[in-house]
């Protein structure tokens, strides 16, 4: 909303845009919490910040005239125009040119080996999407409770920074964030504050499959950045790169003895299964089970 208003906007720069928006959340339809209110104030935001906006229609023809009407308005007004894209609008699709996925770990294994190695006294902050998912269906599966973890829905990039948080609060509890390489990339800066407070109870885990797994598959640049490097120079005291599981045991033996900021980047296979459940709690009995664990 930010640049729209603050660069593009009519009264600043008047730079014409096609915006593509995902209508997740749209009211009558059934989606996940993070995107209800969302959802629900869509329209309204787009009003109110004088933006012309059109559903896409699900038929190429009436779907080909959106378009253009849409474009027709942001070059001849010179300014942001919406198109809105209700759920399931398009077909499934794989990429043609998909990333090399050359590992051996699947997420979910690095996740299971991970959880193995923590203490029951540990706190863990999940990225959102598919990290959070397996979390916390693995501990379904093994008959552990959720209350040490916080899962972050929505809100992707941030959950360095829910944990930066924790582990300020509580220097004599080990803090792990379980992060993502697209959640990294999108707030990278995150990394310097990380680094600047030198939290020696802060553990960063970013589980790299180089592509937004959560979201479609599109590939990130993930496996073009050396992730070690870019944590290090921020000020973590450590960083290590693990690609097989009979290493991962130990590479997280060494991160939670390590003082930290520390970083365990963890190379992953991109996919998930099928199968793979939601959280059967909602994100305020989670809130509640985790503040309930950091206050004893």
């Amino acid at each position: 909303i930010n640049p729209l208003l603050s660069l593009a906007d009519r009264d600043v720069y008047s730079i014409p845009l096609l915006l593509l928006i995902g209508w997740r959340g749209e009211p009558g339809t059934k989606d996940e919490p993070q995107h209800v209110k969302q959802g629900k104030v869509t329209v309204s935001l787009l009003d109110a910040m004088d933006i012309p906006h059109r559903v896409l229609l699900p038929e190429p023809e009436g779907a080909r005239r959106c378009v253009d009407d849409l474009l027709e308005i942001a070059k001849t007004e010179r300014r942001p125009v919406a198109l809105m894209v209700r759920k399931d609008t398009f077909e499934p699709y794989k990429p043609s040119d998909p990333p090399a996925d050359n590992f051996q770990m699947t997420r979910e294994q690095a996740i299971e080996t991970i959880v193995a190695a923590l203490s029951e006294t540990d706190a863990v902050v999940s990225t959102t999407g598919k990290i959070s998912r397996e979390l916390y269906d693995y501990r379904d599966r093994i008959g552990q409770g959720h209350q040490g973890e916080f899962l972050t829905v929505g809100s992707m990039g941030h959950a360095s920074q829910i944990a930066m948080g924790i582990a300020l609060a509580q220097p004599k509890r080990q803090v792990f964030c379980l992060d993502g390489d697209g959640a990294m990339l999108m707030h990278m800066g995150g990394a310097a504050i990380v680094g600047a407070a030198g939290l020696a109870n802060f553990k960063h885990v970013i589980l790299n499959n180089g592509v937004h797994d959560s979201v479609g598959g599109m590939a990130t640049a993930g496996l073009q950045v050396s992730f070690t490097e870019i944590v290090k120079a921020c000020g973590y005291t450590e960083a290590w790169r693990v690609e097989r599981r009979e290493d991962l045991a130990e590479r997280v033996g060494q991160l939670r003895s390590q003082r930290g900021p520390a970083m365990l980047e963890v190379m992953v296979q991109r996919g998930a299964r099928a199968d793979l459940g939601r959280p059967k709690t909602s994100p305020i009995e989670n809130k509640t089970a985790f503040t309930d664990f950091l206050s004893r």
